[in-house]
């Protein structure tokens, strides 16, 4: 003889619902559909009510729309750190040069930067004197003696 799980029946199944915390559109459409469903017909809903109710909806929906056009545009303003620091082609730059020196014994270094590219996120100036510096490591910024004099 066969025998019915008992699982399968409705009234033992587990019902476990998780409230959300924001209350979005669809929700919102949910509850005011079941307020005129489950409406007294005797004394229905008042229509201040339903207009207040709807003019909420959309005010919510027209927040949520704006929130997520905020998002999009804060998304798409994340600059490399080419183009944030690509107006320092051409500049002078003085930096302590790297060595296992002590601090007051560092050489205060020159260069012109010729391009600029990133590592990890970090913006790296390549520099004329064939190094390559951090952005962050740059101590002082001048015009370049190339563009001062006006030769190359």
């Amino acid at each position: 003889m066969n025998t019915i799980d008992p699982s399968f029946y409705l009234s033992n199944q587990k019902i476990t619902r998780e409230p959300s915390p924001t209350l979005d559109k669809d929700g919102f459409l949910k509850i005011l559909m079941t307020q005129l469903q489950n409406q007294d017909p005797t004394d229905p809903m008042d229509d201040n009510a339903m207009v207040e109710q709807m003019a909420t909806l959309t005010s919510l929906e027209q927040v949520m729309n704006m929130s997520s056009a905020i998002e999009t545009l804060v998304q798409s303003q994340v600059v490399s750190p080419v183009i944030q620091y690509s107006h320092m082609i051409g500049k002078e730059v003085m930096y302590q040069q790297s060595d296992d020196q002590a601090e007051s014994e560092k050489n205060t270094v020159k260069g012109n930067v010729v391009a600029v590219s990133q590592k990890e996120g970090l913006a790296i100036f390549e520099l004329d004197n064939g190094e390559k510096i951090y952005a962050d490591a740059v101590t002082k910024i001048g015009h370049s003696s190339i563009e001062a004099n006006g030769t190359e």
